[in-house]
């Protein structure tokens, strides 16, 4: 879509803000309530061929443990496949970690269990027939009080509409999950 300049006194028609609306970057595709002390929660009709690349974020609600929160394609935990890089310091110390995962069942420490928890990462061609890869950030308010960012692949070439979101330990309750597409030029 080429980019119209507009000049002083012209009319700002209701087609060109639609066109402009239509565009924009970022397009909410669905929400999504987690339920009452679930120990995992698969987001459904997430992923189409509207979009390539995602934009995903859950926020609110609480938790019975504090633990990670992780991620898996699809509504079935493979017995493996994932693949995942992880960095993250405590808040005022001035060591980074590094941690990784070769050929895990799911992506972890994608999000921090906490209250409230807390999730956002960008999901690249999950709908597509081709691997799909991520990244993300976390960040502990509470006693875990650490923050960091997480990068991965799962090694499979699948179509997938939907995602779960599991708790390492421990069950979630409430909070939303809403999903994003990023817009096609």
């Amino acid at each position: 879509m080429a980019i119209k300049t507009f000049t002083t006194g012209e009319v700002l028609t209701a087609s060109d803000t639609n066109t402009y609306l239509a565009n924009s970057g970022l397009v909410y595709v669905k929400q999504q309530t987690v339920g009452n002390n679930v120990s995992s929660v698969e987001i459904t009709g997430a992923f189409s061929a509207t979009y390539d690349h995602y934009r995903v974020i859950y926020m609110g609600g609480t938790c019975s443990v504090q633990s990670d929160l992780g991620v898996y394609l699809g509504s079935t935990a493979p017995a493996n496949g994932y693949y995942q890089t992880i960095m993250y310091v405590a808040y005022g110390a001035s060591t980074v970690v590094g941690a990784s995962l070769s050929n895990g069942a799911k992506w972890t420490a994608l999000g921090v269990q906490e209250n409230p928890n807390s999730m956002a990462f960008d999901i690249y061609n999950p709908f597509a027939n081709e691997k799909t890869s991520m990244q993300g950030m976390f960040m502990g308010v509470n006693s875990v009080r650490v923050a960091g960012n997480a990068q991965g692949f799962y090694n499979a070439t699948t179509s997938y509409t939907s995602f779960t979101i599991v708790s390492a330990s421990g069950n979630i309750s409430g909070g939303v999950v809403y999903v994003y597409g990023y817009r096609k030029a």
